[in-house]
């Protein structure tokens, strides 16, 4: 359908329990139960068509999560000072420090309890580092053939195939 399909290294943070309108940001993390690998894999054409960006955010056989959920007591609380990368064809494209994530896991939580109840099973995903393809020069997209793996430190890595569309 396109040839501007992007890729965005991201975690995933898995609610546990019932997190209560208008939780504080100190209590929140006591609510998250896991930590995963997340690719926001988008296709930028139709991310672009509309001002909100959910078409190009929600194409079939995108948004690779897993492979594996690593419990929130074996990561420092937030998931913080944990290297995520991602790397297209074994090229580093995104390096990136979680630490340096715009809003924090406890502020995210906090910030969405203001409106909604998160329930378990939950999923947040708390945006991507720099080094996105669009924001290259010249801009790099995946291809059919491409392997795009998203790491995070202590979390594991995630690797999708990009397969052409069929039909």
């Amino acid at each position: 359908m396109s040839g501007k399909f992007d890729y965005e290294a991201e975690m995933a943070v898995v609610i546990g329990r019932t997190v209560p309108r208008h939780v504080a940001q100190d209590d929140a993390l006591q609510y998250v139960f896991g930590y995963s690998c997340f690719n926001d894999m988008s296709v930028r054409d139709y991310q672009k068509r509309t001002p909100q960006w959910t078409i190009g955010k929600n194409f079939d056989a995108t948004g690779g999560f897993g492979p594996v959920l690593v419990t929130a007591d074996e990561l420092a609380p937030g998931a913080t000072g944990l290297r995520i990368r991602s790397l297209l064809n074994g090229q580093v494209m995104q390096d990136a420090d979680t630490s340096d994530m715009i809003f924090s896991v406890a502020e995210t939580i906090h910030l969405l309890a203001q409106c909604m109840t998160l329930e378990p099973g939950d999923v947040l995903v708390m945006g991507t580092p720099a080094g996105v393809g669009q924001a290259r020069t010249p801009p790099v997209w995946m291809k059919a053939g491409d392997t795009i793996e998203i790491e995070i430190e202590k979390i594991g890595t995630l690797s999708n195939p990009v397969v052409a569309e069929a039909g």
